[in-house]
């Protein structure tokens, strides 16, 4: 029979205690040369080069995507490509900036000539600071480990994590300098859940025209099922003569109507929400959201009407978080 391994638990609880330990340490050690790394990144004239090789390349793409996406512009170059003419993706204006943990990879030591060269500025996210190329750049941020979290000392795990959160520390400084907002944010990431509700209002999405449904307070039961159905939408509005909303029929105030006795004797007006929640045009989506999902409301669509109450268009949930 053979022999049973430890509890997994065991050994995981041990890894975050060693990484935590890890990201306690490094913060002390990173801070006294932190705000001047930040100060080279916000003279330079030009974008942030960021370079490593191995795991260390693996974080560094991972600093230069979060960096990118943050307003800041820049772009990662492997160490070992960088010697081969991925070099010319550097120019003057630039910061450079280097990760590794033995401070003493020898395509980042290679690659100082040409950057001393150019001009540019060198920031080191390293863990020794006794080495030739440590003594060569510009600032070290002191990412030093005591312990990897590898049960045998190994595989990079605590110091890939360190320099990852110096990574955000640094880019997280610079959207604070810079007054990053999240409408900048949006700008970046226009594709996504996040960016498309900062970044686009109700008029953006919302359905106008034949492509949603408005009756009258007289419109009969019959007549609005229909129009409703045609639309798909889930809601029809109700307007006033004066094109100003009178109230909002769901597809849930249907149902229960259906369920009333001879509901085909109703129209609009008998079943409609007089004074729904409403949305201006110029609202932004995540506004809109935070409107449907209030405590105690939960709608699922909103009537879009301008400041004189008359209706512009519906926006349904649908049409945010799609």
């Amino acid at each position: 029979m053979s022999e049973r391994l430890p509890d997994p638990s065991v050994e995981a609880a041990r890894v975050f205690d060693a990484e935590i330990a890890a990201l306690h340490s490094v913060r002390d050690s990173v801070l006294p040369t932190f705000n001047r790394a930040v100060e080279l990144i916000l003279e330079a004239s030009g974008k942030v080069v960021v370079t490593g090789l191995g795991k260390s390349g693996l974080i560094g793409r991972k600093i230069a995507a979060t960096m990118a996406s943050t307003g800041r512009t820049a772009t990662f170059i492997n160490a070992a490509d960088a010697l081969h003419g991925d070099l010319g993706m550097v120019a003057r204006g630039d910061v450079v900036l280097m990760l590794s943990n033995s401070a003493a990879t020898n395509e980042l030591v290679l690659m100082m000539p040409t950057l001393r060269r150019l001009g540019v500025k060198v920031i080191g996210i390293f863990g020794e600071t006794e080495t030739e190329l440590a003594r060569s750049v510009d600032v070290v941020l002191h990412a030093r480990i005591s312990a990897e979290g590898c049960p045998l000392e190994l595989a990079p795990m605590s110091s890939s994590t360190a320099a990852l959160v110096v990574g955000d520390a640094l880019a997280a400084a610079l959207m604070k300098d810079v007054g990053f907002s999240e409408s900048d944010f949006a700008l970046y990431h226009p594709a996504g859940s996040l960016g498309r509700r900062l970044l686009l209002t109700a008029e953006d999405v919302m359905h106008r025209g034949e492509s949603f449904s408005v009756v009258t307070p007289e419109t009969s039961f019959r007549e609005l099922v229909s129009e409703m159905t045609r639309t798909n939408l889930g809601a029809v509005c109700v307007e006033n003569g004066d094109g100003t909303l009178a109230g909002v029929i769901t597809d849930g105030d249907v149902r229960r109507t259906i369920m009333r006795e001879d509901p085909f004797q109703l129209v609009a007006r008998d079943i409609m929400t007089e004074n729904p929640v409403t949305i201006r045009p110029q609202a932004k989506l995540a506004e809109v959201l935070a409107e449907m999902e209030m405590p105690k409301r939960r709608i699922y669509v909103i009537p879009v009407v301008d400041d004189e109450q008359r209706i512009a268009g519906l926006v349904r949930m649908h049409d945010i978080v799609r």
